[in-house]
């Protein structure tokens, strides 16, 4: 069975992990372009709750969403592993 995990992404928001293709820092010009397009496209979504962005969460439906969080919190976020997601993995 393929269970999803919820991420916590600042400010008690939720991502689905299996949702997630990158975690990426916003400084560079690209990812500048891409924020800009997704506000464009309404595909946007800023959690940051007006604090500075630090990760660009993209996801395979073309949603990015902003977090305050840095882009290394989030990944180790997606990376730990809980109980009961060992506990399924013998069905």
């Amino acid at each position: 069975m393929n269970y999803s995990k919820l991420i916590n992404i600042g400010f008690g928001n939720m991502v689905l992990s299996n949702r997630i293709i990158a975690v990426i820092s916003p400084e560079s010009a690209p990812i500048k372009r891409l924020i800009q397009d997704a506000r464009d496209k309404g595909l946007l979504v800023d959690a940051t709750y007006g604090r500075r962005t630090r990760a660009v969460i993209i996801t395979d439906s073309r949603h990015v969403i902003l977090s305050s969080l840095q882009p290394e919190t989030v990944a180790n976020r997606m990376s730990v592993k809980d109980n009961s997601e060992s506990d399924y993995s013998n069905e």
